[in-house]
């Protein structure tokens, strides 16, 4: 409901909406229109969306080391695309696949001893995988011994994934770990582990503002995505604080 209602595009159908109703009152009519138009065309500007993604990834700042071995390497879930999952019968990994990618490097460079991929199934339909299933299957067809795997497939979002992977540490003696996520998500997940009493290092991956060379002023989709993305995850940021979920 949040997510939609947080959508550049659900502001600019309102406003068109709202135009319809008022065409009555003519001046009233253009004038939203026109807003809805403004709204559409700024947030699909590579430049608007760079910005916006630019500010959502301001706090995502390495604090690995790379001359310590890990207990574990995390990955937080949001990797696999959950219906093209379900379609194709096969684990397709979204844009944040970078997560995934680097913790199986690490593991593999030897800074890890251990891999956790946490996430469940958010919105369960019949048949679904749990995203840390997926995973951790993927993990071992790339040759990381399924000993050294812990799929925990009870958390749906970001607080949980720290919950549960709090409880692992704890059950595991794990004193070590190092979060990997996307830049963006940063700033929540690593207020998330501090509010449950971790203080896990964290590797910010899947950076998505550009550099501005070669940008379009023409309206890009995939500018209004990135837009919608980032306002999401900075929104999330204001709910997560006042709900009491982030330190």
């Amino acid at each position: 409901m949040l997510e939609g209602v947080l959508s550049p595009l659900t502001w600019t159908l309102l406003l068109a909406l709202a135009a319809v109703l008022l065409r009555r009152r003519v001046r009233t009519a253009w004038t939203l229109a026109g807003l809805g138009a403004a709204v559409l065309l700024a947030f699909s500007n590579e430049a608007v969306a760079d910005a916006i993604q630019r500010g959502a990834e301001r706090g995502a700042r390495s604090t690995y080391r790379a001359d310590v071995v890990y207990d574990a390497v995390v990955v937080l879930g949001g990797v696999a695309a959950a219906a093209a999952s379900r379609a194709s019968g096969e684990t397709e990994l979204g844009g944040a696949a970078d997560r995934v990618v680097r913790a199986f490097e690490l593991f593999r460079a030897g800074r890890a001893r251990s891999v956790v991929v946490s996430g469940g199934v958010v919105f369960p339909v019949p048949g679904d995988v749990p995203e840390a299933d997926r995973l951790a299957a993927r993990l071992v067809l790339w040759g990381v011994p399924p000993g050294r795997i812990v799929a925990e497939a009870a958390s749906r979002n970001t607080r949980e994934n720290a919950m549960e992977v709090g409880r692992l540490a704890a059950a595991r003696g794990w004193r070590l770990l190092l979060v990997v996520t996307s830049a963006a998500h940063v700033p929540r997940a690593l207020g998330c582990f501090r509010a449950v009493g971790l203080e896990p290092d964290v590797l910010p991956v899947d950076f998505r503002a550009g550099d501005g060379q070669g940008r379009s002023w023409l309206p890009r989709a995939a500018a209004l995505a990135r837009s919608t993305a980032a306002i999401h995850e900075l929104a999330g940021r204001v709910v997560y604080r006042l709900a009491g979920y982030t330190r």
